[in-house]
């Protein structure tokens, strides 16, 4: 097993130190951690039985990047690209974090959107190397048992999902993982958390993906998705055996569907420190885009009427984000929803029909309403108009609901609307483009979920923000660990927000930039670890940090020491054979 192979030693901040390898030859080379390739110096070559088994040219980390940039290169497209990048980590995890690290613009999109949906759907034909924990219904009793075989690597992150809600693909069964794998990237490049504290964990509860369940190939549990109180019970043995072994941790979840998201957020939110991606993540983000609009525009969030395209995961958690900011701005609860209207897949969300539970808080009385009772429900143009909406924001992939016409009516309520079409396409038609470049041009303030072929061809030209998840989770979790909260609060979130929206200056935000650049997500988790560690102080659930030595005391200056201090930099560490 692995953890006979090394141990790690950590220094008073908690930060990697040092590798204590018990492994040689064969056994020290095939280990990801301790692997350096041909960076091994002359003296570890010795020490670790590795002569002859190299040439003898030393080629350190920088020139290994370079090479490995070659390489990529060479590959005829981007999925090639992500298997050489995901080989490479499974082979030296340091080199290839310094790889990613060298150029995160650019990969961040082979580890991350829009790539990973390509790999999350091949994830069966091409797989190559066990990353990660499965657990499914044959080995879900035994999972306290399995997570304890990862008690060595001092896992302080574990990213975990179900499979069902891939953005964008829905339902991919075990192919889910693949997601996880790449979020944990984004939490060492942006939050400094190292790669052998990362756990990714698929809840293979089955597939109702027809296609894969008749696919000869597919590697995941053969059976439709168990359900209802089979389902809950399996999450929860999961939850109780991932509390008893790593107490300390933070669970993320991710890419779970629309009810059991939101139903498994809360119900184990008093069990184990977790958050959902989908849900505040990307509230987190999006509102981080709305504030910096705020600062250019010059207005207060509470003159805003959002309308909201899709009813999810992501369009709920960005309404509820909005709602808290509201809150926080002086408005009532009844007068901060009354700001958010929301459109699903029946039309605009009432109280005159039914709806799933989550949606309740933002359903519309048309006795407060008295237009609503004339309309069309589908009609987004309508509801605009009539509403005053400031700010349009879709999540259901539907680009309709940014036609022409919509947008003119929006610029009758503001003179610099605020557009945020946060679909998760692998590309975007031109045409839609074209129009966005346009409506910039007159003013308009946009961001995208994230980057996709033709949006890239667009931010040449103009300062297209992307509204990241990847700027909110690294550094919301850093954050959570150093400061030693033991549950994660919505404050944080809204802390978070107005860190990343912070990060801009004032001359990023003339030119109409609503986020920072992601060639900076290690700058942004740092500001965002702090502020949400400081939200924990503030809200009185701060803790001693149990990875570290050195406290915080609740101290800002402390804190900001511990976060920078905690935080891992590809280097290869010192080997110190055993």
């Amino acid at each position: 097993m692995s953890a006979n192979l090394y141990r790690f030693k950590y220094d008073e901040y908690g930060n990697s130190r040092e590798i204590i390898s018990y492994a040689s030859g064969d056994s020290a080379s095939s280990c990801s951690y301790i692997n350096k390739g041909t960076a091994f110096t002359r003296e570890e070559r010795v020490q670790f039985d590795l002569q002859g088994a190299l040439p003898p040219g030393l080629r350190g980390i920088e020139a290994q990047v370079e090479s490995s940039k070659i390489k990529v290169n060479e590959k005829v497209d981007d999925i090639e690209k992500y298997i050489f990048v995901r080989s490479l980590f499974d082979r030296n995890v340091t080199l290839a974090h310094a790889l990613i690290k060298s150029d995160i613009e650019h990969y961040i999109k082979l580890i991350y959107t829009p790539t990973v949906s390509m790999a999350v759907q091949k994830y069966s034909s091409m797989f190559r190397q066990a990353n990660g924990l499965h657990f499914y219904p044959g080995n879900i009793d035994r999972a306290e048992d399995i997570l304890r075989r990862f008690s060595h690597r001092d896992i302080r992150v574990a990213v975990v999902t179900d499979n069902q809600g891939i953005l964008g693909i829905g339902d991919q069964g075990a192919g889910g993982i693949a997601v996880c794998l790449g979020k944990l990237m984004l939490y060492t490049q942006g939050a400094g958390i190292a790669p052998w504290h990362c756990l990714p964990i698929s809840l293979d509860v089955g597939t109702n993906n027809k296609g894969l369940l008749a696919d000869k190939q597919y590697l995941g549990w053969r059976n439709e998705r168990i359900e209802g109180e089979e389902y809950l019970s399996f999450v929860g043995r999961f939850v109780r055996a991932f509390r008893n072994v790593f107490p300390n941790a933070l669970c993320q979840w991710e890419d779970f569907f629309q009810h059991n998201a939101f139903s498994i957020n809360d119900a184990f939110a008093d069990e184990i420190i977790s958050f959902n991606d989908d849900i505040q993540g990307t509230g987190t983000a999006t509102m981080a885009a709305i504030l910096s609009a705020m600062k250019i525009k010059e207005e207060k969030l509470s003159q805003q009427v959002f309308l909201i395209h899709g009813a999810g995961v992501g369009g709920i958690g960005i309404a509820e984000q909005i709602f808290n900011c509201l809150l926080e701005n002086g408005l009532s609860d009844e007068e901060a929803s009354g700001r958010i209207f929301i459109i699903d897949s029946e039309g605009l969300i009432t109280n005159e029909r039914r709806f799933e539970f989550y949606k309740k808080k933002f359903a519309k009385d048309p006795e407060q309403f008295p237009w609503i009772k004339n309309i069309d429900k589908e009609d987004n143009l309508t509801i605009i108009q009539k509403s005053g909406t400031t700010a349009l924001i879709g999540t259901s992939g539907q680009d309709y609901c940014f036609r022409k016409e919509v947008i003119e009516a929006i610029k009758k309520n503001t003179s610099k609307p605020l557009l945020l079409p946060l679909f998760h396409h692998i590309s975007t038609p031109d045409t839609f483009c074209h129009n966005m470049r346009q409506w910039m041009d007159e003013g308009a303030l946009v961001a995208t979920s994230g980057p996709c072929a033709s949006m890239d061809a667009m931010s040449e030209s103009l300062q297209m923000s992307q509204c990241n998840n990847a700027f909110v989770s690294p550094g919301v979790g850093l954050g959570v660990l150093t400061s030693g909260a033991r549950e994660v609060l919505p404050e944080f979130f809204t802390a978070a927000a107005h860190a990343i929206s912070g990060m801009l200056s004032q001359a990023e935000l003339d030119q109409g930039q609503l986020m920072p650049q992601v060639r900076d997500i290690r700058k942004v988790g740092e500001k965002v670890a702090l502020a949400v560690a400081m939200s924990a102080v503030k809200n009185n659930v701060s803790r001693p940090c149990v990875y570290s030595d050195f406290q915080h005391n609740d101290d800002e200056w402390r804190m900001a020491k511990l976060i920078d201090k905690i935080r891992w930099n590809p280097g290869y560490l010192p080997l110190v054979p055993m």
